[in-house]
């Protein structure tokens, strides 16, 4: 039996109409890398139209134009993984409300904080209209889309609570590396990149596949003055503060980011996902308007250049249409965000909303080549059959 899944927050009224901007007509990445830059990955799915990690997201967000879909792992206690954001069930499903699962209800420690719930927001209309989704299910969806799109889709997992599923017994990348064996995708060129906000586990996967590695970046908020803060649990990598060296215990996410720190990462890992306040900060303003609309940007950094030089591809997030998510600069409009980042040559965006990241990518490579709008046109220079480089 399968739980229903919840959601809260924004109405679906996305209109279709971007999906003709096919991800074909994207650059392909730095020293022959095939990938195509900028991404846009899929945020838990179509997260801000539809339930996060469902099957029904995960497609809308493929029709809306996105490269890969970005599922989150945990594991159920008898090892299958499934696609949810947290091991806790309680915030995103209706097992609180089923009678059958009630003594199943119990608290649980993970990274270190202590929750109470069942362990395994968007449009409330959809409310227990979709089913949680496995592993397997996801990668069939993926390459059932690619043969329909005629384009390649990929999956984008990211292993959760590498360490609290260890100490259940249950960890995850074994498993995730099997799955991805059993689907043939378990090679260099596969349509995959893992990711993960610890560090240890990055490391033991770099032995166990060839796929692309990214490790997350993390940070706990922004200060009024535009640095990051650095509170638990989102201070370090959890497996770091596990361990108890006093060496780890010493840093947080921002060593990560400095040159020693990127250096470090390149030993195994192929990028670094971190949070977009690492590469453009904002400072209070006390403006009106609800959340980060109150405040301005602060002038961008060289993170995604100091990456580039250190051979690392940078992926960011979470790209939001919500005014409450867009800084006083934007204007409001979530455009402007993506061309920043598209200009300082960001190499994949996720997004909670991928057809505007689409059209934004398509506006940017317009910028550079104004004579790519005979792609739209088509008739103008002769069909679009006879334009190779048209998606």
């Amino acid at each position: 039996m399968r739980l229903g899944i919840f959601a809260g927050g924004i109405a679906f009224a996305a209109a279709l109409c971007t999906t003709f901007i096919s991800s074909a007509s994207a650059d392909r990445g730095r020293d022959g890398d095939e990938m195509r830059r900028p991404l846009v990955i899929g945020h838990r799915g179509a997260h801000g139209y539809l339930p996060a990690h469902t099957l029904e997201g995960y497609s809308l967000a493929i029709e809306l134009g996105a490269d890969f879909i970005e599922p989150d792992l945990v594991s159920t206690k008898d090892g299958h993984l499934i696609a949810r954001h947290e091991p806790n069930l309680i915030a995103t499903t209706d097992v609180a409300s089923r009678p059958e699962f009630a003594s199943r209800k119990r608290t649980a420690v993970i990274d270190g904080a202590a929750e109470q719930g069942y362990f395994a927001e968007r449009p409330q209309q959809f409310n227990g209209k979709f089913e949680i989704p496995t592993l397997e299910e996801i990668i069939a969806l993926a390459k059932r889309k690619s043969e329909e799109q005629g384009r390649q889709i990929g999956i984008y997992p990211e292993v959760k609570h590498s360490t609290y599923h260890k100490s259940l017994g249950l960890p995850i990348e074994k498993r995730l590396v099997a799955a991805l064996d059993a689907a043939g995708w378990n090679h260099r060129d596969a349509p995959v990149i893992i990711q993960s906000f610890e560090q240890s586990n990055l490391i033991e996967l770099r032995k166990l596949t060839p796929v692309r590695l990214i490790q997350l970046i993390d940070a706990d908020d922004v200060n009024a003055d535009g640095s990051l803060a650095f509170n638990a649990p989102s201070d370090r990598p959890y497996d770091w503060t596990a361990s108890g060296d006093p060496k780890l215990l010493a840093r947080t996410f921002g060593f990560l980011v400095t040159d020693l720190g990127l250096q470090e990462v390149k030993a195994y890992a192929d990028g670094i996902g971190p949070w977009k306040r690492y590469i453009v900060s904002s400072v209070a303003a006390g403006l009106p308007g609800p959340g980060e609309a109150s405040r301005k940007l602060l002038p961008p950094n060289n993170l995604i250049e100091r990456a580039h030089k250190a051979g690392l591809f940078v992926h960011t997030w979470t790209f939001r249409n919500e005014q409450r998510r867009l800084v006083s600069d934007y204007a409001g409009n979530p455009v402007n965000e993506y061309l920043q980042f598209y200009r300082l040559g960001i190499d994949g965006v996720f997004s909670d909303f991928a057809d505007t990241a689409v059209a934004a990518r398509f506006l940017f490579q317009l910028e550079r080549n104004p004579d790519g709008g005979r792609c739209l046109t088509g008739d103008r220079d002769g069909p679009r059959r006879q334009q190779p480089e048209c998606p």
